[in-house]
């Protein structure tokens, strides 16, 4: 098994923090191998944690997604838990009032529009700003680090789900992007990353023996993240993305389209490492909550080979070809998803993959190796 920077912090680096008050940004998949939260870890370690700081979906990991979350006092440690993701996602000069340095460790999925990168951006530069240390625990990119896939965000496209010119699927862990955000974008931050021992990048989070805690309340498993860097998309359209369902993000469909047609002019494409099989479903919540929907389930054969992005992409192409008098596009949403209006045009456009992907990912690739802190 693997150790992340939590379980090699408590037994090598504790020293780190000695004297020194502490504000802790965490969520729930922040636990040690035998699943001690990193709240109750640290502070039975000794350290003086003084105040808790929360991303999207709150400390509690159970806040619906996109929805503000205010500021509160832990009902179980009774400190104070500032919310980045309300009024600020920046840590405030009140906030850190009581904190001399910011222990990151926080379990991304390995997108770009999953938001704790953001919330990790705005955690350099807000110490930086108010002259704060930050330390990162790292943990795996659970969808491994040796694919990048999909366009970088364009100038004027920059936003909480889109916070830097950086691919879809990114291939770093959060310890290596704290070192990119740091040096690339002058933030300036005072940063020490305590990096796993034992990861390769051709890990998956399976591989690693660490347990799995959901990251949000619509990313309940690894199967989950393995389809999301593509699937998400569908958030920008009208298609259900299956919230409201069991398998969010492995299904989509629209009350108005043929799930069966939907299957076979996916398939006839032989995407590689992926099948899709027509489903009905009825989501509880979110879009078409109430309605019965027709469309199709992702079963990913073969996750070495396959593509999350260019799957996701086919699911929206295809869908808008089946009925593209009742497929919507949300511009906004779907544009700032993919970084650009680029993805939009083609596919209104009815044209093929932008062949800009790999050049763009693999430049990026290129230019962060020297971030990295694990081999392949």
């Amino acid at each position: 098994m693997i150790a992340t920077g939590l379980s090699e912090l408590l037994t090598d680096q504790a020293t780190l923090l000695r004297n020194r008050r502490v504000g802790l940004v965490t969520h729930p998949p922040a636990v040690t191998p035998d699943l001690i939260s990193a709240v109750d870890a640290l502070r039975e370690a000794g350290v003086n944690v003084t105040a808790l700081f929360g991303p999207e979906h709150g400390l509690s990991g159970a806040v619906a997604d996109g929805a503000s979350v205010s500021n509160a006092r832990d009902r179980h440690t009774r400190l104070p838990v500032f919310s980045l993701y309300g009024s600020t996602k920046e840590p405030t000069a009140a906030m850190l009032a009581d904190v001399d340095v910011l222990v990151f460790d926080m379990q991304d999925i390995g997108a770009r529009f999953y938001t704790y990168l953001s919330t990790l951006y705005y955690v350099l530069r807000g110490a930086a700003h108010h002259t704060r240390s930050v330390i990162v625990l790292d943990r795996p990119n659970p969808i491994g680090g040796t694919r990048t896939e999909g366009p970088l965000v364009a100038p004027g496209y920059e936003s909480f789900v889109g916070i830097a010119p950086i691919p879809i699927r990114h291939g770093l862990t959060m310890g290596e992007l704290a070192r990119y955000f740091n040096a690339e974008f002058h933030l300036n931050a005072d940063l020490t990353v305590v990096p796993l021992r034992g990861w390769l990048r051709s890990m998956w989070f399976d591989e690693t023996g660490l347990p799995w805690v959901p990251t949000s309340p619509a990313m309940p498993h690894l199967s989950t993240a393995t389809v999301y860097p593509g699937m998400c998309l569908i958030e920008g359209t009208n298609l259900s993305e299956g919230r409201g369902t069991a398998l969010p993000f492995e299904i989509t469909g629209a009350p108005w389209l043929d799930g069966d047609a939907l299957a076979r002019s996916l398939n006839q494409l032989d995407l590689p490492g992926v099948r899709f099989r027509p489903i009905a479903f009825e989501p509880s919540a979110s879009k078409h909550a109430g309605k019965m929907c027709a469309g199709v389930q992702v079963h990913v054969i073969d996750r070495v080979t396959f593509e999350p992005l260019t799957a996701g992409w086919h699911v929206i192409a295809a869908a808008r070809a089946q009925q593209p008098d009742r497929f919507k596009f949300h511009p906004d949403g779907f544009d700032r998803l993919y970084g650009s209006a680029r993805g939009r045009e083609l596919i209104e456009a009815g044209e093929a993959i932008t062949p800009e992907w790999a050049a763009e990912a693999a430049q990026f690739s290129a230019a962060t190796q020297a971030y990295w802190l694990y081999p392949l």
